[in-house]
């Protein structure tokens, strides 16, 4: 169930021809409701913070401050008393979505890349921020996705047949569709996606407003942001890996990645396997110039941030250093990271009991 300014939100229309354009109606009406529309016209206005903790960075606010970052395709569930900010960024045609309960305060963020896993991911985050027993309203932040398909568009929705819809349009019609249908309550203060998240160049290309967000876990406060490599941690590489791994690995299909351990405040690397195939596509992709591997790679090759192709190549590097996976996992461990007094994150090892979170040293 969606609230909008504190009212429920109508998603019930009888006299759809159908429940594709019933589904298309509720994100129009969302689109253009006023408080919305009001909320990322302010947004707009928010400049983006940029966020490093490196030492000899004027950007280093995160280096005092307890913080967990998302990649593509994973989420993670914080407590505001062991966590002070949670964020993520390089969102181009996926969404960062917030969810964060009014009586409890706690918060869970994910890196949305696809309606795949729009279901099971949601009831992954929700599993750990609603008791089952509970019926606290829930807020909601959606930032990411922009026009990456028709340039003809009305109010930020997309028009045209479905292969002029991009990535962005059919992974929001599936959040607000997900959302509309839950028995949870779900206040949404913000829907900065689509049209309300793209500027367009003198020649009419579409890029993302903003790419990323950072939550202040104490306030629910959410802020446009973007990070360095030296906040986008740990275990980057790895866990940019799983990404694509994940797509040959069942075990993950329409789940988000698990990487954050809520209860003992550390990051815990589900194993993730891969095959040869993945080790013979990174040597062919390292032999392509770097705009031929945005065109190759990229679902909006003209939006990716400049460390955009350094990435990539720095995973096609460790597949070829590590082809064998369980170098990686041995016996199929996930890789433990705990915090440290001044805030960053050290590898631990750690024995892998029966239940996903549960380790002893």
């Amino acid at each position: 169930m969606i609230f909008v300014g504190g009212v429920p939100f109508p998603t019930d229309d009888s006299s759809s021809s159908s429940s594709q354009s019933q589904e298309h109606d509720i994100l129009t009406a969302l689109m253009e409701h006023p408080v919305l529309v009001s909320a990322s016209s302010s947004l707009n206005d928010v400049e983006e913070r940029k966020f490093s903790a490196s030492k000899d960075s004027s950007l280093s606010i995160l280096r005092h401050n307890r913080w967990v970052y998302i990649f593509q395709r994973e989420y993670a569930t914080v407590d505001p008393a062991l966590v002070d900010a949670v964020g993520t960024d390089e969102a181009t045609t996926c969404v960062g979505i917030v969810i964060r309960n009014q009586k409890s305060g706690m918060i869970s963020v994910a890196h949305l890349d696809s309606p795949d896993i729009v279901d099971v991911g949601l009831d992954q985050m929700l599993a750990s921020v609603v008791n089952q027993s509970s019926d606290a309203m829930l807020d909601v932040h959606l930032i990411g996705g922009f026009d990456d398909g028709s340039p003809k568009h009305v109010n930020g929705i997309t028009e045209g047949h479905a292969e002029l819809e991009g990535y962005s349009f059919p992974l929001c019609k599936k959040i607000v569709e997900s959302l509309a249908k839950s028995n949870m309550k779900f206040q949404i203060h913000t829907l900065h996606v689509l049209g309300h998240n793209t500027r367009r160049d003198s020649e009419g290309n579409s890029y993302p407003i903003f790419s990323g967000l950072l939550v202040e876990t104490a306030t629910g406060s959410i802020f446009p942001a973007s990070f360095d490599a030296t906040t986008r941690c740990p275990d980057e590489v790895v866990r940019r890996i799983r990404v694509t791994a994940a797509f040959e690995d069942r075990s993950w299909e329409g789940r988000l990645l698990e990487t954050y351990d809520t209860q003992n405040d550390q990051f815990g690397i589900a194993p993730c396997t891969w095959s040869m195939r993945k080790i013979h596509i990174a040597l062919m992709l390292q032999n392509l110039s770097d705009q031929e591997i945005l065109l190759t790679c990229s679902t909006s090759p003209s939006a990716e941030a400049p460390d955009f192709v350094d990435g990539l190549k720095r995973q096609w590097d460790y597949l070829i250093q590590h082809p064998d996976w369980r170098e990686t996992f041995p016996s199929k461990q996930p890789r433990i990271f705990r915090r440290t007094e001044d805030n960053s994150w050290v590898r631990h090892r750690a024995k892998f009991s029966s239940s996903s979170y549960a380790y002893t040293d």
